[in-house]
């Protein structure tokens, strides 16, 4: 296929947008979506790198448009499911301040700027204005670094409903999280917190995988209980999901503890549990835009040598194979621009480190975001239906600087490909602290 059918082929198809800024961006432009989308009930956005600012603002303009246009009710990030609750929560009622729901409600620091915040400020205007929406996370708790919010939220939910075993739970297995580095303010907190755990005595992390598995059976089998004794049902079910996503966080760790002795193929626990949860919040809602990073939506397992060497399923692959035709996949491309990023300086404290903006090189020649930044123009999506071969020849796309191999026309239904990127509008200073 030569240069000409490609230039061609995204001339013909492609959905170009004028503007730069997503919010200046009409809905008569996103409407040749509407067809794109169907009657899917799951919408996956991608993004080629967390923390960028051009795809969390067309996460935001996306949904916007889906809700009013196509009856979307959510939107499902890659952020903790038990954190997530408090920001679901201050949409409904407004209550707190809210940069500190987004401080505590989304995981991995990713609430710690402008366009999350403007995100769930728009979720409750339309939810006071008679249209309510919901927010949900999907991801297991603590930036998969540890179970304990996950356990904290069953605990306070036995508290009312089995306080006896309640008291238990306290006394044998919160104790057990002592491990966890006081400090939890750090960007790389979630690193110390890793290495916490991996430092534990094998008898100790056995003894509370044994614990946590035996609370989720417990709470499992009460479910029917607890609401025949009065427990709100739908109290009980997210009680449920919580230590659902306890067991799966401590089996995510466990597995990490087992790598250098391994064996066996990996598994991909985390992206798996997530999975699940996006389940989960279908049988709540009927149509809602996931959001989450390129390598969690993709419909193919995941590889990016020489740090995934061995392919591991994704959220894609298994909603993929549960949802078939409702479930939608947008991956994201971008042509040049600047990274955020962050690593730990020799003056910083364990679990903390220095942000930078680095300027990304011109993407390899051999990715889908040079094929495309190549043969057109500016900022627009493409629906990979009916693509030329020129897109089963290149190796994958790009996360950041690196590239994660990929078939894209069995990865991805349709690309978003941006211009340009930029650094996210963060409240984090040059310290790594929070403003």
């Amino acid at each position: 296929m030569d240069v000409d059918e490609t230039t061609e082929w995204l001339s013909r198809s492609r959905v170009a947008f004028d503007a730069v800024d997503p919010d200046d961006v009409p809905d008569e432009r996103l409407e040749p979506l509407l067809s794109f989308v169907g009657d899917a009930r799951v919408v996956a956005l991608g993004e080629s790198m967390h923390r960028t600012h051009e795809f969390l603002a067309w996460r935001n303009r996306l949904l916007r448009f889906l809700v009013e246009r196509a009856g979307f009710t959510a939107i499902v990030l890659e952020s903790g499911v038990v954190e997530g609750l408090t920001v679901d929560d201050w949409v409904r009622s407004g209550e707190g301040r809210l940069r500190d729901v987004l401080n505590d409600g989304v995981t991995y620091h990713f609430g710690k700027c402008q366009e999350t915040l403007d995100l769930v400020v728009w979720l409750r205007e339309k939810t006071v204005a008679g249209a309510p929406l919901r927010f949900y996370g999907m991801d297991v708790p603590d930036s998969a670094s540890s179970s304990l919010p996950a356990v904290q939220h069953v605990v306070t939910f036995l508290d009312s409903a089995d306080p006896h075993y309640a008291r238990h739970v306290r006394d044998s297995l919160l104790p057990e999280f002592e491990y966890l580095p006081a400090d939890r303010s750090g960007l790389a907190r979630a690193a110390t917190a890793l290495h916490a755990y991996l430092g534990l005595a094998e008898e100790r992390r056995r003894a509370m995988t044994s614990a946590i598995s035996g609370m989720t059976e417990r709470v499992r089998a009460r479910r029917t209980d607890y609401v025949q004794a009065g427990a709100d049902a739908d109290v009980v079910d997210v009680a449920v999901r919580a230590a659902e996503l306890a067991r799966s966080t401590d089996a995510f760790l466990a597995a990490m503890a087992e790598g250098a002795s391994r064996t066996w193929a990996p598994a991909n626990i985390r992206d798996s549990a997530m999975a699940d949860a996006v389940e989960w919040v279908l049988q709540r809602e009927e149509r809602v835009v996931l959001f989450a990073a390129n390598g969690h939506i993709r419909t193919t397992p995941y590889l990016a040598p020489p740090f995934v060497t061995e392919p591991l399923a994704t959220v894609g692959t298994h909603l993929r194979a549960r949802l078939g035709d409702d479930l939608r996949v947008i991956g994201t491309t971008f042509g040049g621009g600047a990274a955020w990023l962050h690593r730990p300086a020799p003056t910083d404290a364990p679990g903390h480190s220095t942000p930078f903006v680095q300027q990304l090189d011109p993407p390899r020649a051999e990715t889908l975001d040079a094929l495309l930044s190549t043969r057109a123009d500016g900022s627009f999506f493409v629906d990979l239906a009916g693509a030329p071969a020129s897109v089963d020849l290149v190796t994958g796309t790009h996360n950041g600087p690196e590239v994660e191999l990929a078939d894209i026309r069995t990865s991805y239904d349709g690309i978003l490909h941006v211009d340009r990127v930029s650094p996210w509008h963060t409240w984090i200073d040059e310290r790594g602290l929070w403003r």
